[in-house]
Order: C-alpha cells, then sequence, then structure tokens
C-alpha cells in the first residue's frame, strides 16, 4: 500500500512590503468593527432586540418612514464611498486597495464627531452604475460621503445623487478641502490686514478640489480668481476644454490672463496649489507684497514652505509636520454632525459657507499669527462649532427637518 504524504509547498517568498512595519500592524485585521449598543444578557433580551418584538418597530417605520431616522441607525450613520480612482496621492489603484483610506475616513467620522461610517467600495467605474447602487443603498444611511472618485465623473456623480436622494450627499475632496480653505484665506486675509474681496488668487489644479476652492471663493467674494490645469489658464475660448472647465473659465479670470501658472502669479496676492506640479521659487518671489501661499499637493507641496516663507507672509500646506495643515478633518465630520442633527435634507452651500466661518473663528485675535491660521485637527472646538453652525444654517434655509 502506498503511503500518501502531504506535498511539498515551496517555502514563501520574503514579502515585497516590509509588513512589519507598525503601519501594518496597526492595519492588521482592519481599523473597525461593529458591536451592538442594547444588552443581550437573556431571552427576555433577545425578544426585545429580535423576534417578536422587532417586528413592532419594523411595522412603525413601514407606516410613518421618518421614524427609521430614530429607531433604526441610520439617524446617526454615513455611507463613505469610493471606487478607488483617485486615492490620497496614489491615484486609479482600485476599490480593494482604497479600502484603508475608506476605513480611515470611517475612523475620523466617529473619533472627531461621533458619527457612526460605513466604508464601501465599489468595483465599477460606470457613472450610471454608481449611482444606481449608492442610490439602492442610501435608505440604510442618513448621509453619504464620496470619497475619491475621480474628476469629472465625480461632479457627475455627486449632482445626480443630490438630485436624486434626500439625505445630504457630500464629496469630501471637493468641499471638505473647500471649506477649510476659505476658513485659512479668511483668517490670513484677516492676519495681513486685506479683505477677501481686494484679494487676487491664483489656482493650480481644476480637478475636483480646484473647482470646489475656486467656488467657494467666489461666493466668499474674492477680488479675482484664476485657476490652471497642466495645459495652463483657463480662459473663454481656449480649446480642448470639458463642460467643468468651460463653465470655470466662463466665470473666472476677470483680468483675462494668458499663458502659465507661473506668469500669472506675478502681482498675485493668494497662490493656492492642488495640482502636484512645482512652482519656481522665482514665481513666489514675483508675488505682491504680503502674499498668501497655500501649497496643498501631498506629499510633496507645489514648492517648499520654507522656500516659500522667504517671501510670503503667510504659508500652509496639506502637511501635519509643518504649521497651517490644511486637513480636511477640520470640516467633514462636524458638517455631518450638524447635517444628522437636523435630519437636513441636504448640504447647501450656505452651510458649507458657515462651517468655514465657524472654523476660521475659533483662532481668535490673541491667538492668530503666521503659524497659526487655522486650528489643529486636535482642537476639541472644531466639531462641535461646525456641527452647530451647519445645524442652525440648515434651519435657517429650510432644508432642515427637526
Amino acid at each position: 500500500m502506498t503511503e500518501l504524504t502531504e506535498p511539498q509547498l515551496a517555502p514563501p517568498q520574503t514579502p515585497a512590503v516590509p509588513f512589519v512595519e507598525p503601519v501594518f500592524a496597526l492595519h492588521r485585521g482592519g481599523k473597525l468593527e461593529v458591536r451592538s449598543t442594547v444588552p443581550l444578557r437573556d431571552a427576555a433580551d433577545l425578544a426585545l432586540a429580535y423576534t417578536p418584538g422587532v417586528a413592532r418597530v419594523c411595522s412603525a417605520i413601514a407606516d410613518r418612514p421618518e421614524l427609521a431616522h430614530q429607531y433604526t441607525w441610520s439617524g446617526n450613520t454615513v455611507a463613505v464611498v469610493s471606487d478607488g480612482t483617485a486615492v490620497l496621492g496614489l491615484g486609479d489603484i482600485g476599490p480593494a486597495a482604497a479600502m484603508p483610506v475608506m476605513e480611515g475616513k470611517a475612523l475620523l467620522f466617529k473619533e472627531f464627531a461621533g458619527v457612526d461610517a460605513v466604508p464601501i467600495c465599489l468595483d465599477s467605474t460606470d457613472t450610471d452604475a454608481l449611482v444606481e447602487t449608492v442610490r439602492q443603498l442610501a435608505p440604510s444611511f442618513g448621509g453619504i460621503n464620496l470619497e475619491d472618485i475621480s474628476a469629472p465623473r465625480c461632479f457627475e456623480i455627486e449632482d445626480r445623487l443630490r438630485a436624486l436622494l434626500d439625505i445630504p450627499v457630500f464629496h469630501d475632496d471637493q468641499h471638505g478641502t473647500a471649506i477649510v480653505v476659505l476658513a485659512a484665506l479668511r483668517n490670513a486675509a484677516r492676519l495681513t490686514g486685506r479683505p477677501l474681496s481686494s484679494l487676487r488668487a491664483v489656482v493650480a489644479g481644476a480637478g475636483a478640489s480646484g473647482v470646489a476652492v475656486t467656488r467657494i471663493l467666489e461666493q466668499a467674494g474674492i477680488g479675482d480668481i484664476a485657476v490652471s490645469d497642466s495645459k495652463g489658464l483657463l480662459h473663454p475660448g481656449r480649446a480642448g476644454l470639458n463642460p467643468v472647465k468651460e463653465a470655470l473659465a466662463a466665470d473666472t479670470n476677470r483680468s483675462g490672463l494668458r499663458g502659465s501658472t507661473e506668469s500669472a502669479l506675478r502681482g498675485a496676492d493668494v497662490f493656492i496649489g492642488l495640482s502636484g506640479a512645482t512652482v519656481a521659487e522665482e514665481a513666489i518671489a514675483s508675488m505682491a507684497t504680503g502674499s498668501i501661499v497655500f501649497a496643498l499637493s501631498n506629499p510633496t507641496p507645489e514648492i517648499h514652505p520654507t522656500a516659500a516663507r522667504r517671501y510670503a507672509a503667510v504659508v500652509a500646506t496639506g502637511r501635519s509636520d509643518f504649521p497651517n495643515q490644511i486637513n480636511n478633518v477640520l470640516a467633514f465630520p462636524g458638517v455631518f454632525r450638524g447635517a444628522l442633527d437636523v435630519r437636513a435634507r441636504t448640504i447647501t452651500e450656505g452651510m458649507k459657507l458657515a462651517a468655514a466661518s465657524a472654523i476660521a473663528g475659533i483662532v481668535g485675535d490673541d491667538e492668530l499669527s503666521a503659524d497659526l491660521i487655522i486650528p489643529s485637527p486636535f482642537d476639541p472646538r472644531v466639531a462641535p462649532a461646525v456641527a452647530a453652525a451647519v445645524a442652525a444654517e440648515a434651519r435657517a434655509g429650510r432644508v432642515a427637518r427637526a
């Protein structure tokens, strides 16, 4: 009789990625779990939490759907939805690889504003399919946070979902960035003794964040603003613009500037970098006296902050290892906290402006300095202030249901 033996397997190869690094230890098993909020000690608890007691709650919601906000998790839960096409500085890495970022986003929702969030990475880049999938998932949630979806698809996806759903839909890459940039710029202008209406700004980058930053600065009353992409400044009549850029070109660049980002910086008051491209030190040196430089690309800013500080009165980045970090976590937890608290049907432009004002207001006159124009993400005042401002504006704008 032939003895059966286990097949001999080749020894595992040494992993290309150093999985023993602390970052991998932290992420092992994911960063989230689901935990119950009610006791389950005996048969009586089981009868209340599940059958037969749960049927009474189901019937009540069937008769009055608005009760779902009070008697299910949807009243405090947001879906964090991505297709993995524009992740951080990594680009199109797909849904599975995007999941650690979405888990991290959910973690921030919970830690900073007590909002439960569920990461959902969809294996489709088809706009129609993504919109329909989120529409079908929406009854389980009180809000939808879109994340890391490539432009220009992200604009259409958000617009269509906002039209379809009666819960807040918020693309954080656009609006979270825009809110915090406006907050920081308000304080930078206050520090340098100028109103926003006197400032001429140049935005490098016409993707999701660049478009949203430009739009919110227009609403806030910026003096003039020009936007550039990889081919130069946007202006009416420039060939090859998609519809989003065409609309932006029509509404901006009142000075009629043509050419490169760097040429537009001559005499400009504000530079906001959201493109990943580099900007020469000479271009920053050519800006107006008392200039403001927000070099926000990560991990490499458009210009190193040390170089920018030789010429600019105020410098901010997207990094945590330099002063004045423009971090979306200052905005989105409080925005959703406020919207959920009043059962807002949507997030209006007024609510975004209110959030920016609340963030800016955290930094008092006695604290304001070139190295402190924006509060720390760990300042416990931020999320409550943003939530209160957003909730109040939702009521004033008649989109609140509570």
